[in-house]
């Protein structure tokens, strides 16, 4: 049976696929009461289009009454004239057709397939007796338009508690108490970006999503923690100095962190993250290339580097390092190389001996005690305390990425070879801030953070991508980013950038400028069966409750770490 609606707020009187369509309130309706963002149902003949407001507007029946309006003190005439002569407009976009599944019967026997009608190309987010399927029509002349209902969001979105998905509700509407879904699974298996401009939330979101992920055991986690917001706790902004609760604080036997800076990090209160360094022989040209223009690195320069990588392997860092002007030029008449450029790439390599985290040799593998974490299913936070300058951050992810990923490759190989399901690699979710950095068109080709995006989930590694100027991303890898979670965007090359590949972007980009700066965003992408405007779930002390570990309560940080220690034990750490 199908549920009541609410009463009417109009009639559809225009529009067409394409441009969407035009919608006229009733007079009994409010014009102010329409917002854009809003989620409004219009009920067609045998489906119902679920739809977004995109643009509110005024009319009039007649010119005359523009020319000649009725004065303040006229407030009868002004309600005589209200829903005839002077009218609100709002135009909807459709994203959705919901049918009722008994509506499968209609179609022929020979074109149902595993029971589902050919028209179906969406999957609803729970349990449901309505078919989702794509707008390829639009309803008829004066259809009825209703305020979406929580059965509507139901249907479309789902709920936390469905024990069929792993469903995360990452936020409500901007004007219902109805949550809206992630379906987690949907969402890692490609990669993800956040977006917004400086002070939007993204790391409030980014820290929400990673929490769901964990939360649901969708994948495991690996965050290049660039200014230490992740791991531990961060600043809430606003007046006061308040806290928010990292992921090590949510999940303590579930996350690691690892440090490139121990003394900042023990600073912060964290005393037992594990130290990680990285040596000379673990830096390649490709790595090199990627930080050029932080270190001033020439094209000529790099060349000499792959003579010198052709005549010491992977100790020509610390062979270079280690030579006397005479050697290079010794080295250069024998080796024909160019005594000017290898002198320079000499002097600027010196630099990375003032990176904290870098030694010319490491006692052991620092990236393999990562790889043995990941395996073991923990989440892990890397954070940078005072090495979160650019050439530290790039250098550093890109090294411990390109290691990971040549690890899944293998693993996946070895998986796809035997089909054995105890040897399929765990998803793995990779999170770096500053993606431009990464991924725009000059490098993308040149990093193992370009690979990951194209591969989409090939090895069972995604990224998800936390940037303020998405438009710096090549626009190939955008094409490839599945969930796009955006906050606020002023400029309108981002703008752009956010709809790359995105059809029916243009109904959406005025959505996206009216959104406010704080706490909420535009969804849309492959997790999510349609665009969907949300104010973000906030986090705060409702939501560790609600999205932690079972059993966990607030507790000191010492009594915490203990706890974490006795985890660690049980596993064999």
């Amino acid at each position: 049976m199908e549920e009541q609606l609410s009463s009417p707020l109009g009639s559809v009187v225009g529009g067409s696929l394409t441009e969407g369509l035009e919608i006229r309130l009733h007079a009994d309706v409010s014009v102010e009461e329409m917002r854009v963002g809003k989620f409004l149902v219009v009920k067609g003949r045998r489906s119902r289009f679920f739809c977004l407001l995109t643009d509110v507007s005024l009319g009039t029946s007649s010119s005359r009454i523009i020319s000649n309006p009725p004065s303040l003190e006229d407030d009868l005439l002004q309600e005589v004239l209200a829903g005839s002569g002077t009218y609100g407009t709002i135009e909807l976009s459709p994203m959705l057709m919901l049918t009722y599944m008994e509506s499968k019967k209609n179609f022929p026997a020979e074109q149902k397939q595993n029971g589902k009608s050919p028209l179906a190309s969406f999957e609803a987010q729970t349990s449901t007796d309505m078919q989702l399927l794509p707008v390829k029509t639009i309803p008829s002349h004066f259809s009825q338009v209703y305020e979406a209902n929580e059965a509507d969001f139901r249907a479309v979105f789902g709920w936390e508690d469905d024990p069929m998905r792993k469903n995360f509700s990452v936020g409500q509407p901007l004007d219902m108490e109805v949550p809206v879904c992630l379906n987690l699974e949907t969402f890692v298996e490609r990669s993800n970006g956040i977006f917004g401009k400086s002070g939007t939330g993204k790391s409030f979101l980014t820290r929400l999503l990673i929490s769901g992920i964990i939360r649901r055991q969708a994948a495991v986690n690996l965050i290049f923690d660039m200014h230490s917001e992740y791991g531990w706790e961060a600043m809430q902004e606003g007046k006061g100095v308040n806290t928010v609760k990292g992921l090590r604080q949510l999940f303590p036997g579930q996350v690691e962190i690892y440090t490139l800076d121990p003394t900042s990090t023990k600073r912060r209160g964290v005393h037992d993250a594990q130290e990680l360094y990285l040596s000379h022989d673990q830096i390649t040209i490709e790595d090199l290339r990627l930080v050029g223009h932080e270190l001033g690195l020439s094209e000529a320069a790099l060349d000499n580097a792959q003579i010198l990588y052709s005549e010491f392997g992977k100790n020509w860092i610390t062979q270079l390092l280690s030579m006397s002007n005479e050697e290079i030029q010794e080295f250069c008449e024998e080796k024909q190389g160019h005594k000017g450029s290898i002198s320079a790439l000499q002097r600027k390599l010196m630099r990375l001996n003032n990176l904290k985290y870098i030694r010319s040799a490491c006692p052991f593998n620092y990236i393999d005690q990562i790889l043995q974490s990941l395996d073991a299913g923990k989440h892990v936070v890397v954070e940078f305390g005072s090495q979160s300058n650019m050439l530290s951050y790039m250098l550093a992810t890109n090294m411990i990425t390109r290691r990971i990923h040549q690890s899944y490759v293998k693993k996946s190989e070895d998986f796809l070879q035997s089909k054995n399901p105890a040897l399929r690699p765990q998803q793995l979710v990779i999170t770096i801030e500053e993606a431009h950095r990464f991924l725009d068109s000059a490098t993308v080709q040149q990093t193992i953070f370009g690979t990951i995006a194209r591969e989409m989930r090939k090895y069972f590694v995604t990224l998800l991508v936390v940037d303020q100027r998405p438009s710096g991303i090549d626009p190939e890898v955008m094409s490839q980013v599945g969930t796009r979670v955006t906050c606020l965007l002023n400029d309108e090359k981002d703008i752009d950038a956010i709809f790359t590949g995105v059809s029916g972007g243009s109904n959406l980009r005025s959505v996206l400028a009216k959104l406010d700066s704080k706490q909420q965003a535009l969804i849309l992408g492959h997790a999510v069966p349609m665009p969907v405007v949300v104010r973000t779930r906030p986090f705060d002390q409702t939501f560790y409750a609600e999205i932690a570990d079972p059993d966990w309560q607030e507790m000191a940080d010492e009594e915490l770490f203990a706890a974490a220690d006795a985890a660690k034990a049980d596993l064999g750490f």
